[in-house]
């Protein structure tokens, strides 16, 4: 049993975002006291080769828990493989009111319409500097996730990813374009074929300017939702290959209640995330990996909350996986788990 398991039953007798800030200020104080230092040593496992990366071991971080970058010393003593950040907007923003995030334990489930609350990626950038785990470094791996802020007309959300691309490209092992979130109004629309065409075309075109500027290739990753038809899916792909971007994300919440229907905080409004997006999660990675055909990775992400689960991803067609509900649900024992299920 590890602290969080003792920890968890008084954690969630409180506010889960509540919980969650406690939570990472406590692991904050942990690793810049060593305390960090006296947990397990994590089991190794293979590294892999991802999108010219070589990532420790196939396990991270996905983005949301860290928004602002600053819990990376912290959240990286736990053994991940990589660790992606944010989502990170231009402007700092408050998100949606609170009480915005919600436990579904019935089924290890967890929704959120948090709204891409941050303090704007210049904040971002300043931690990511401050921080000992740097990205671009051999073998650590950090992800930066960038997003558009709410009040951005989707017609100008392209100008919003400009303006993270250019300022994070410099300290990113990989940027992840977030166009997924349901939690900011009309942004799912940028994954429509023409809209995102656009948007991909666009960041392509800065990504090699920035690539001859730095001396050095970030690759690009898109994160899309599990709502998603089959068709939806397969234009997408092509649009990946079409563009060349380097990686898809599979996926972020869900809008979907069937899962979590008549149980507590089951109606709330938001992003579904945990054990109920699993399924739907995996039949996504399953769709993308036939269309693609081996043309680029899918790091996989959605209700893993054991081994098993973790080898599903993979199984379906991912490269990596990324967790985040499951660690609230299982604690830093579901890290050194799949890594010893993926071997």
């Amino acid at each position: 049993m590890d602290i969080y398991s003792i920890a968890k039953p008084l954690l969630f007798q409180i506010d889960a975002e509540k919980a969650h800030n406690l939570t990472l200020k406590t692991l904050k104080i942990a690793e810049k006291t060593g305390l960090l230092n006296l947990l397990p040593k994590p089991i190794i496992c293979s590294p892999r080769l991802v999108m010219g990366l070589t990532f420790p071991n196939p396990i991270g971080l996905a983005a949301g828990l860290d928004k602002n970058g600053a819990y990376i010393d912290g959240l990286a003593a736990l053994g991940f493989g990589f660790i992606e950040i944010g989502t990170t907007t231009p402007r700092a923003q408050p998100g949606n009111p609170m009480p915005r995030l919600f436990r579904v334990t019935q089924a290890q489930g967890i929704i959120n319409r948090f709204g891409f609350n941050n303090l704007g990626v210049d904040h971002l950038i300043d931690n990511v500097k401050a921080a000992k785990f740097k990205g671009g470094s051999s073998n650590k791996i950090l992800g930066i996730n960038i997003g558009k802020n709410f009040n951005t007309p989707n017609e100008r959300a392209v100008d919003d990813y400009l303006i993270c691309l250019q300022k994070v490209y410099a300290y990113a092992s990989y940027v992840t374009v977030n166009i997924s979130s349901p939690n900011t109004k009309n942004l799912r629309a940028l994954q429509e074929k023409d809209a995102l065409s656009d948007l991909l075309a666009t960041l392509k075109a800065e990504q090699e300017k920035l690539a001859q500027q730095h001396g050095r290739y970030v690759p690009i990753a898109l994160k899309i939702a599990p709502d998603l038809t089959e068709i939806q899916v397969n234009e997408i792909a092509d649009l990946l290959m079409l563009k060349k971007i380097d990686g898809v994300i599979a996926t972020n919440t869900t809008l979907a209640r069937d899962a979590v229907a008549g149980m507590g905080n089951g109606s709330e409004t938001g992003g579904l995330s945990g054990g109920p997006v699993r399924n739907q999660s995996t039949i996504v990675i399953q769709r993308l990996s036939k269309r693609l055909d081996g043309a680029l990775p899918i790091i996989g992400v959605g209700g893993i909350l054991s081994g098993a689960d973790a080898v599903e991803k993979i199984a379906a067609g991912a490269s990596l996986v990324q967790v985040y509900s499951g660690l609230i649900y299982r604690g830093t024992t579901l890290v050194p788990e799949v890594c010893k299920a993926l071997g």
